[in-house]
């Protein structure tokens, strides 16, 4: 379920379970619904999809600190390969390669099919003439949870920016 704040900025993916909490808690509200609903022994309410909290919650948004890790990069890079635009065999690549002084940081690192790693190799970009679509950045705080979702349903959309 996506979680929005108070002032319906998307801040997280819960489970249904926790959604229902929350709901139950009164500490937030329903804002999309799917057609069918959550049954117990005792009650019945239809399944939450989209929920907002009742009260703000401060975010804090230090994505510089957030790990690096596979599925961040190729969510932020729309899940295709930079060099490209292909979307099968995904891998990680450094703009400037670690052996030539690039560090591991959201501005070196894009999301590159194999052959395209393999083509580059461990060289600079302009020797082997591939420079990425976009300039690698930290990512949107949004992009997370298309990291924790990479599969974001339709009640989701109007509430979430376009894909990196």
């Amino acid at each position: 379920m996506l979680v929005l704040n108070a002032t319906y900025e998307p801040i997280n993916v819960c489970t249904v379970r926790r959604a229902v909490v929350l709901l139950l808690k009164q500490k937030a509200e329903v804002v999309e619904q799917a057609s069918w609903e959550l049954r117990s022994e005792r009650a019945s309410m239809t399944k939450p999809m989209v929920i907002r909290l009742v009260a703000y919650v401060h975010v804090p948004r230090d994505t510089h600190k957030r790990k690096i890790t596979r599925r961040a990069v190729f969510a932020r890079d729309g899940w295709s390969c930079q060099y490209c635009g292909s979307r099968a065999n995904l891998t990680v690549d450094h703009v400037i390669p670690r052996s030539k002084g690039g560090p591991s940081t959201w501005d070196n690192i894009v999301a590159a099919c194999a052959p395209c790693n393999r083509r580059k190799g461990d060289t600079m970009p302009s020797p082997s003439g591939m420079h990425p679509r976009r300039t690698p950045t930290t990512p949107q705080p949004h992009v997370f949870i298309h990291v924790a979702a990479p599969r974001i349903p339709a009640s989701w959309r109007q509430w979430l920016p376009e894909a990196a």
